[in-house]
């Protein structure tokens, strides 16, 4: 079984991704990596990229902003025949600080909880 099976990637949002005042970035942004996460998902239970079939919850929680560093992680939480119910988590682990410069960047600790969600990706059947 592969409950619990966990996978985390790491993405710099670059500016070109801003699209509303203040560099924030539109929230699809977070779902469009939450499916990246989720292949990999896939790949590791059943050697499989897989399908995205649904959401059953997405909370946006905090602004997702040009130049933060992303962590998304995705934890599968039930093994069906061909689903998999996985929860992602979206977190800031770094942002800029133009207080202190152009170009100047913080760590945060702890990380800015960005978007959660709870979705469900199917493979084919086995052989």
């Amino acid at each position: 079984m592969s409950v619990g099976l966990t996978v985390t990637h790491r993405r710099y949002v670059p500016s070109s991704h801003a699209h509303y005042a203040g560099n924030l970035v539109d929230g699809a942004y977070a779902l469009g990596l939450f499916g990246d996460v989720a292949t990999e998902v896939c790949i590791r239970t059943d050697g499989d990229e897989g399908l995205f079939a649904s959401y059953s919850d997405v909370q946006f929680t905090a602004p997702i902003r040009a130049g933060d560093v992303l962590e998304v992680t995705a934890t599968v939480t039930r093994m069906g025949t061909r689903s998999r119910t996985v929860d992602f988590t979206c977190a800031v682990v770094c942002r800029g600080n133009p207080d202190k410069g152009d170009s100047a960047a913080e760590v945060l600790d702890p990380p800015i909880v960005a978007v959660t969600a709870t979705g469900t990706v199917v493979v084919p059947p086995r052989p």
